[in-house]
């Protein structure tokens, strides 16, 4: 699954694009096909999860989904693992949120990809643990995927639900702040944040400091809207049904999927001039 040999002659870095959960992450031009790729480099030494990164690893290499970034390749570097995946050329969905407005439509479109991703995910007893705007990818030709599977958890038939404490704060379901057993459904929950994020370009509570604001929505539950009458009430309706603070009666992705709010949406190639704009925004102050 790993190979042994030495990637440098065979991809030639051109520019760090970000981080991820356990490691840095640069575009390369792959000299085989002259294509782009990204090289995700986990830091091997003093990472405690060892085993269980080579085991994500491998669900990533399983479940591919055109929802989901492609993992292509994977050697081992010294102390680093190198994963080599598909490049998405449209960045991420943090960063539209930060440069521009995104409407209801794009909202919804957006989201379906997701939940797609998601229920495949689901369908194969995969918890993603860390859906956020950021680790949402988008390429100019509408694509969105899900990436960073550093939390990635494979359940097993005798594990059927989780206990361990996912890491990003202001997307946290209230069953993990709270320290309880967690299903798939954890993924909806940080979805709906998302959807706010979409919404209010900021995460709920992210400015209450100093209180965490997973605290404060183990405490408040739901997070609202500042301006519920501005969005229409399909939109409030699916962000209800992802924020249910009772893990029952959350919807799945399969039952959101249903939701005529993601039902109705546009093609993804509705997405195009969102993204392309936003690219180039970012382009020309580089």
């Amino acid at each position: 699954m790993v190979k042994m040999e030495n990637p440098i002659i065979k991809y030639i870095e051109l520019e760090n694009i970000g981080s991820g959960t356990f490691g840095d992450v640069c575009k390369a031009l792959d000299t085989a096909t002259g294509g782009e790729v990204a090289i995700k480099k986990i830091n091997l030494q003093g990472l405690v999860r060892k085993e269980g990164t080579f085991n994500e690893l491998m669900v990533m290499k399983i479940n591919k989904h055109r929802n989901i970034v492609n993992y292509l390749k994977s050697y081992l570097v010294d102390r680093q693992l190198w994963l080599i995946m598909e490049y998405m050329d449209g960045g991420t969905l943090s960063d539209v949120i930060n440069e521009t407005h995104v409407s209801e439509g794009e909202i919804a479109t957006i989201s379906r990809e997701c939940l797609q991703g998601l229920d495949f995910l689901h369908l194969n007893d995969v918890i993603h643990q860390d859906v956020k705007s950021s680790n949402i990818l988008l390429k100019t030709d509408g694509s969105v995927k899900l990436a960073d599977f550093g939390l990635f958890t494979q359940l097993t038939p005798e594990q059927g639900r989780r206990s361990s404490v996912a890491r990003t704060s202001g997307w946290l379901a209230p069953e993990v702040v709270t320290g309880q057993p967690y299903g798939p459904k954890v993924d909806i929950w940080s979805l709906g944040i998302v959807g706010i994020e979409m919404v209010e370009r900021e995460v709920p509570y992210w400015n209450a400091t100093p209180v965490l604001p997973q605290l404060l929505i183990a405490i408040q539950g739901t997070p609202k809207l500042q301006q519920p009458n501005l969005f229409s009430p399909c939109l409030r309706d699916f962000l209800s049904c992802c924020l249910q603070t009772d893990e029952e009666q959350r919807w799945s992705a399969k039952d959101l999927l249903q939701h005529p709010f993601v039902r109705f949406a546009e093609p993804v190639s509705s997405l195009v001039p969102l993204i392309v704009s936003v690219k180039k925004r970012k382009e020309t102050r580089m």
